[in-house]
This record gives structure tokens, sequence and C-alpha cells, in this order.
């Protein structure tokens, strides 16, 4: 069986009344890169090196130069910037920013899963634990998981995990048949069909922006549906003036620089008392905390020689496979 490791240390507690330069100091000092997923506060969006959705962050992951990465986003990411780069420095925030979806595919459970089907090739999405990474033959994330299974010969059946949700939108793109895993995101679950059309009826002229992690019922609204960068080019190349966007909210802060002019509505979650359309995992990175990820070099993403090994090689198929 695969290991993972995560090592943290007890941090210093003592933080700057200047953040972003101190943050921008440690940069310099450290030859560090931040890579920040669109789903973080708008601070540590506005601090890194690069923003961008899983396929993208990976790319960025694959060819940086810089000796420390630093990752505001949640494990999964933070792993496969392990895997890509097993001998530099991989730093995440928050050890507890974990995924509901890697969560929901647990390695034994889903090695059982594969055993029992040893004729289906392996495509996971990149919201994956290291381990099912390793057990996959090929990785994919939204952007790219239509043009990746549309490359798989018809003949060939697939296992597709672990987001049962992406793998219907995938199947209905491209008419194939796939074995699904019956994983989830808590995030893109919790939104509510009968509050969005009510958001609709209130504001008509809006369009909804979907990601395919959503429910079937919150698709069918959709009037275009896409990864988080692609909903973001598409809000700027669309003559609509307003935009309901069902994904988790982040994004917004991207949207609304790049359309100022715009609005952008998020999309409403069933309970009206929580802040369900924000991804707990993603808040815990805080501006602070990856200012003492820097400070401390901790905490660190520690994979074994082994499991870097067998991840690395769908990771490398998948980045292969993006090529346009």
């Amino acid at each position: 069986m695969f290991t993972t490791a995560i090592v943290q240390n007890n941090p210093a507690r003592e933080i700057p009344v200047d953040l972003f330069a101190a943050i921008q100091a440690l940069k310099q000092e450290l030859n560090a890169v931040i890579l920040a997923h669109y789903y973080q506060e708008p601070d540590i969006q506005d601090i890194a090196d690069y923003i961008g959705d899983s396929l993208g962050l990976a790319q960025q992951a694959a060819k940086t130069d810089a000796e420390v990465i630093v990752f505001a986003g949640v494990h999964f990411m933070a792993e496969t910037a392990k895997i890509l780069n097993p001998n530099k420095l991989v730093l995440l925030p928050d050890l507890a920013a974990g995924c509901s979806l890697a969560d929901s595919c647990p390695s034994q459970e889903f090695a059982a899963f594969k055993a029992a089907h040893p004729d289906h090739l392996v495509i996971s999405y990149i919201n994956c634990t290291a381990e099912i990474k390793a057990m996959s033959d090929i990785i994919c994330t939204s952007s790219n998981a239509v043009q990746i299974v549309r490359q798989i010969p018809l003949n060939r059946p697939i296992i597709f995990a672990p987001d049962r949700n992406l793998g219907r939108y995938v199947m209905q793109q491209t008419g194939r048949n796939m074995l699904l895993w019956q994983g989830s995101c808590i995030v893109h679950e919790t939104f509510s069909e009968k509050k969005l059309v009510q958001l609709k009826i209130q504001h008509p002229a809006a369009e909804v922006l979907a990601h395919p992690e959503c429910e079937p019922p919150i698709l069918r609204h959709a009037d275009y549906v896409g990864s988080t960068t692609a909903l973001l080019k598409f809000c700027q190349k669309s003559t609509a003036s307003s935009f309901i966007v069902a994904t988790e909210p982040g994004i917004i802060h991207q949207m609304r620089k790049e359309a100022s002019h715009k609005n952008f509505i998020p999309a409403p979650p069933m309970n009206n008392n929580c802040n369900c359309n924000e991804c707990p995992y993603m808040r815990l990175n805080t501006l602070e905390k990856l200012y003492l990820a820097m400070k401390n070099r901790s905490p660190e993403i520690k994979l074994s020689e082994e499991i870097v090994t067998a991840a690395l090689k769908p990771l490398q198929r998948m980045l292969a496979m993006s090529v346009k």
C-alpha cells in the first residue's frame, strides 16, 4: 500500500504588519513561487505569481524553475506539485485544507473496485489523493476531461473517478459509456435548483455559468458549462452584463477584476443560513498562514518515492494529451 506523509513543524507566531511586503521578501529569499487556485481568498489571489484552475496549476508546477513551491490550494493540489517536483520543497499553508471529493474515494475501496474491472482504463479527475493517482492510467481536470476521453479508443472501457457529476457530464459530451465512481464535491452539490430559478426570474438578462461538478438539475439551467478558467474567459467575451455563477464564489474576485463593468451573482446554496457555496477547505488558507509557511519552511508535503514514481506517469500523460 502506498503511504503519504505530511510534515508540519510548530510555526512561530510573529506576524508582520505588512504581510504583502514580508511575503515578497521571503519569496526572493527562498526563490519561491506562489501558486493559487481561483477559490482562494482575494488577498492570496492578489499576491500569487500564478492563479488558475487545476490544469493550469499543474502545468505551472511542471515547468517552474523556483526552488520552493508555495501552494495556496488544497492538499491534492500540493501533492500534485510534489509529484511533478519530487526534489523541491512544496509548502501548504494549512494541512487541514483537504477536499471532500478526494475523501469520497478511499484508496483501499478504489483498489478493490479497480481490481473488479481489470480490462478498464482508469481516468481519474485530478481532485483525488496521490494514492488514487498512482492507481490511475491518466489524470484529467475539468478543463480537459472531454478532450482526453475523446482520445481513448472506442473499444476500451473506462473507469472514471472520483466525481460522478463530472463523469456524467463527460459521458453526455462524448457519447461514451463509462463506469463511474460515486464521489462528489460538497460545494457543488449544495446549489439549490429552486433558488437558482428564483434568481433567474429576478435577473432575467443574466446568464448562468456552471461548473461540471454541479448536479444535473443545475447544469440544465446553465447557459455555459465549463472549468473555472473557461467560466472566466466566457464572461469576458460574452455580451451579457450580468451572470449567475454556480461554482465556488472565489472565482468572482477574478471575474470582477477582468470585467469590472459586469455584475456577478453567486448561485445560492440550499441553506440561506450558511456559506455552503464556499469551500471550507480552500478557505482555511489565509495570508497569515501563507507567510508562516514560508517563514518556517513548513508544513511540507512529503511523498514516498514509490508513490511519486507511480503517480507521475498518469500526470505526464494528462499533460501530453492536453496540448492543443
